[in-house]
């Protein structure tokens, strides 16, 4: 049993070795990573070679080339290696958060309500780095782009785990030095006299959904300045552009505050867009992962 585990241990750090020295490019230069010897080097990949009967380099005075045998046993080495680390550090991460943790959101939310959040999570668990990227980009979970994404909407089928951290209403608003200049609406086909601002995206008509005495419908709207998000939108409507319909997040401060207000109440229907955090589960959950999301469902549950 003995022998095994320590040709297990040798053949590891064969892998190791022989990785180190395609990435510096020499037997020197692997030897001062390692703290060996140019020639100690050389001979642990001449053992390496005679155990596998195969020529893994080509040496010459400048360079040393890899054979088809060397290039299949460095892809092996780094994803073995690869597959080591994360094993170690999944089972690290079981014990004590820790670690990178790579979140993802989109710009106008992950600016809003997600990174104010951050400093807080950052006091509670000073051994997470915390690697934030905003983006309206699907980013590809699965592939390992991310550790946890915060995504709005309905979500395609897939294989990853999902939690619900929330939900979102719309609002309509404008600014009231707008609505000073070209009047309230007080009924939704009122909006047919004012310049409303919508979504670039979008790709059929603009439509903005209401509901009248139980009934659902919707109207097409106009206007002269179009945004692919809704933080812009709310800017502008609070700039005295026009009238805009957004996510409430996105404008919550400037409710607040009065520089815009609520239209139409009456007549939302109240539609909502689920918040989910989406990552892989299972049971090798790493801790930093868990410990983030259980800390958003908590706060942004208070703030949505």
């Amino acid at each position: 049993m003995d022998a095994k585990l320590n040709g297990r241990s040798d053949r590891a750090h064969a892998l190791s070795l022989f990785a180190a020295v395609m990435d510096a490019g020499s037997f020197s230069g692997a030897g001062r990573t390692l703290g060996m010897s140019p020639s100690a080097v050389a001979r642990a990949i001449d053992r390496v070679e005679a155990r596998l009967g195969v020529r893994l380099l080509l040496r010459s005075t400048r360079a040393l080339t890899l054979t088809a045998e060397g290039r299949a046993y460095l892809q092996a080495a780094r994803r073995i290696l690869s597959d080591l680390d994360d094993a170690e550090q999944q089972i690290a991460d079981q014990g004590s958060p820790r670690g990178r943790l790579r979140i993802t959101a989109a710009l106008s939310h992950g600016r809003l309500c997600v990174v104010p959040l951050l400093g807080k999570f950052a006091a509670l668990y000073p051994d997470i780095l915390i690697d934030i990227a905003l983006t309206d980009a699907i980013v590809d979970i699965a592939a390992g782009q991310a550790d946890v994404a915060v995504r709005f909407g309905p979500l395609p089928d897939s294989s990853l785990t999902a939690r619900k951290l929330g939900e979102n209403g719309r609002v309509i608003v404008a600014s009231p030095a707008y609505l000073a200049r070209h009047g309230t609406p007080q009924q939704p086909e009122d909006l047919f006299g004012h310049n409303c601002l919508n979504f670039s995206f979008r790709r059929s008509e603009p439509v903005w959904p209401f509901r009248r005495d139980g009934r659902d419908f919707a109207l097409s709207v106009r206007g002269g300045v179009e945004a692919n998000n809704g933080e812009t939108l709310g800017q502008l409507a609070a700039f005295g552009v026009g009238v805009a319909r957004v996510g409430t997040f996105s404008v919550a401060e400037e409710l607040a505050a009065g520089t815009l207000v609520p239209l139409l109440e009456a007549f939302n229907p109240g539609d909502v867009e689920q918040i989910h955090a989406v990552f892989v589960g299972g049971q090798a959950v790493p801790a930093r992962v868990r410990v983030f999301v259980d800390f958003l469902a908590a706060h942004l549950r208070q703030g949505n």
